[in-house]
């Protein structure tokens, strides 16, 4: 009898419809997908949270030889736009400049900019700023804010998200964030390049599990984010890659 294997995982919300279907297939077959506890007591960990808790249990999962999707160190590195930004670069991916970094009250604005958070995390700053009244107010929303700016990439309102399981692209396109009538989306097909950018972000970054958003620049398709664990809906067979990787992963 093969031994069922336990599965935990870190997320805010473990109702979310692909931790949920992976959790079906899972025990279909056997095994157990359930919210990690404060020791590593699972055979193997999805690390879809973030924070400075979550980091730490996956590396105790990391020193105790067992696996964590994605490692601790690939999660945190891309909570850091700019490093982002240059480990992109260095593998030659086409990724939107850094303007200028600094803290909100404190940086000039300095033409028309988006402007992030600098840190990567739920609910952080994103934003179009096109004139000094709209810089006076986000800073004045945002007091203190580490940030980084960045010149627009043009595009057509419409930003290509794709997603990876362990080699699997999903794709789909959304109305950009940027847009005060996000978010609508409707199917979306990357062409070969798009498709070949969205694979190489991930031995770059040492993700097996991801999404990268593309614009369409004026030289081609341009990255302008890479998310880590990324919540993925609407996308048929996600789950299945999802369970198939973490089951090829502890050698099912």
């Amino acid at each position: 009898m093969t031994t069922p294997l336990r599965i935990a995982v870190l997320a805010r919300d473990l109702d979310h419809p692909l931790l949920a279907a992976v959790a079906e297939l899972l025990r279909s077959a056997g095994h157990v997908l359930r919210a990690a506890g404060p020791e590593p007591d699972a055979d193997l960990l999805l690390l879809k949270a973030r924070g400075p808790a979550a980091l730490q249990l996956a590396r105790r999962y990391e020193a105790l030889g067992r696996p964590v999707l994605n490692s601790a160190d690939a999660t945190e590195f891309c909570q850091d736009r700019v490093a982002m930004e240059q480990r992109a670069r260095a593998a030659g991916l086409p990724f939107a400049p850094t303007v200028a970094t600094g803290v909100l009250g404190e940086l000039v604005w300095h033409g028309t900019v988006v402007v992030k958070s600098r840190r990567s995390r739920k609910e952080d700053l994103v934003a179009r700023i096109e004139t000094p009244g709209q810089w006076a107010e986000i800073a004045a929303r945002w007091p203190g804010e580490p940030v980084l700016t960045q010149r627009p990439v043009p595009g057509d309102g419409w930003d290509r998200k794709l997603w990876v399981v362990a080699g699997t692209v999903f794709a789909e396109q959304r109305r950009s964030e940027l847009d005060p009538h996000a978010p609508d989306r409707r199917p979306w097909t990357p062409d070969p390049v798009e498709r070949a950018l969205a694979l190489a972000a991930g031995p770059a970054y040492g993700l097996q599990v991801y999404g990268v958003d593309l614009l369409p620049g004026p030289d081609g398709p341009t990255a302008v984010d890479v998310n880590a664990f990324p919540g993925i809906r609407h996308q048929p067979g996600a789950p299945e890659a999802l369970t198939a990787l973490i089951l090829r992963t502890l050698g099912r």
